[in-house]
């Protein structure tokens, strides 16, 4: 680590089997010295007047490979994590900020149940591969190409930014309807405390299975 700034805690925490798991992962403050601002712009929640497709029926259980979000420029290969030491999801090393990690013990995006897909918001020099995912919004697509070459298409319903202080692990990661595949996009937003080493909230963008292609 090169800037000699303190050291940042980056929380991630998982729904798995149940259980609340919680961990860290320390690193350098945020690039450029500043967090993004996601604040309540990201917040949108779903918003009224948004027509939204309705929901394919869950499909085969396959590993994703990539995901695209074209309405925020995010195209990045898809690689299978854990949990680190502490017992947590351990996201890809900051030497693959424009890759994405996927929860590989939990559910398979296009499976019924909610799929976890986290990145970085940044590194100690640059953004990362979910910098601009705050600017999500309801009705944009998601696509996740499996390894059988089939693309699993998600529409996003909910965009929220979750404060850690009394953050509800259920509403980030448990499924909105029963039986729904669905997705979540996972990773740091609002400001970042230098008292603490952390980032104060969660961006956390919800999308639910609409359509199929590939292959």
């Amino acid at each position: 680590m090169s800037s000699g700034r303190a050291l940042t805690g980056t929380a991630w925490a998982v729904l798995v089997l149940g259980l609340w798991v919680w961990g860290t992962d320390a690193r350098q403050g945020p690039a450029h010295g500043s967090a993004p601002t996601t604040g309540d712009i990201a917040a949108v929640g779903r918003p009224p007047g948004v027509a939204l497709p309705p929901a394919h029926a869950p499909l085969d259980p396959v590993e994703p490979r990539r995901v695209d979000i074209p309405s925020l420029g995010i195209s990045a290969p898809v690689v299978a994590r854990g949990l680190d030491p502490d017992g947590a999801i351990d996201p890809p090393p900051f030497a693959m900020p424009r890759t994405v990690g996927w929860y590989a013990a939990g559910t398979r995006p296009g499976a019924p149940g909610a799929a976890l897909l986290v990145g970085h918001v940044d590194t100690d020099t640059r953004p990362a591969v979910f910098y601009g995912l705050s600017a999500a919004r309801p009705g944009a697509r998601v696509s996740v190409t499996r390894s059988d070459g089939s693309v699993a298409e998600f529409t996003i319903d909910e965009v929220d930014v979750l404060p850690r202080d009394g953050f509800d692990p259920r509403r980030a990661y448990g499924p909105r309807e029963p039986r729904r595949a669905e997705l979540r996009l996972i990773t740091c937003g609002g400001a970042f405390d230098r008292a603490t080493g952390a980032y104060t909230a969660n961006v956390v963008v919800s999308a639910y299975l609409t359509g199929t292609g590939g292959r």
